[in-house]
């Protein structure tokens, strides 16, 4: 699945200010909710909360992949920020997180969801897009920058 099919230009934040790990969960259930006015915002906030309190999805190298199934889903969802300042997420590297990508899956869709999040762990991964992320001047450009690399 290709990045400009989760995500569209209104999902995508470039300077987001947050004061905590619940208020960022709760600004990408908003970001998540553009485009798709039948996702519940507070459904799709409880959902990467609760999949949160599991355990960090603070994936190292400054990013964080947030995500959950949510009934009534017909095809997954995602949502992506810079943030404007780092956070703690208590990433496994210990390091504060500045990029988050949040995702929302049909509830049976299990099998899609771990590709698509293991996905986005392989592209997060690749330091040349994070730094080119990180540089974007403005929505357009992030956005661009995150739908056109070259996926592996």
């Amino acid at each position: 699945m290709s990045l400009s099919e989760l995500v569209s230009p209104n999902r995508v934040v470039l300077g987001l200010e947050v004061s905590s790990k619940k208020r960022l969960l709760e600004r990408m259930g908003e970001l998540l909710h553009e485009d798709q006015p039948e996702l519940d915002v507070h459904t799709a906030f409880q959902s990467l909360f609760e999949r949160e309190r599991l355990g960090s999805t603070g994936i190292g190298r400054g990013v964080a992949l947030p995500h959950g199934r949510m009934a009534g889903l017909t095809q997954a969802v995602g949502a992506f920020a810079v943030l404007h300042q780092p956070l703690d997420f208590e990433s496994v590297d210990q390091q504060p997180v500045q990029m988050v990508f949040a995702l929302l899956v049909p509830e049976e869709a299990n099998e899609t969801h771990l590709q698509i999040l293991s996905q986005l762990a392989r592209l997060f991964d690749r330091q040349d897009l994070r730094e080119q992320l990180l540089r974007a001047q403005n929505r357009e450009q992030l956005y661009e920058t995150l739908t056109q690399p070259t996926q592996d």
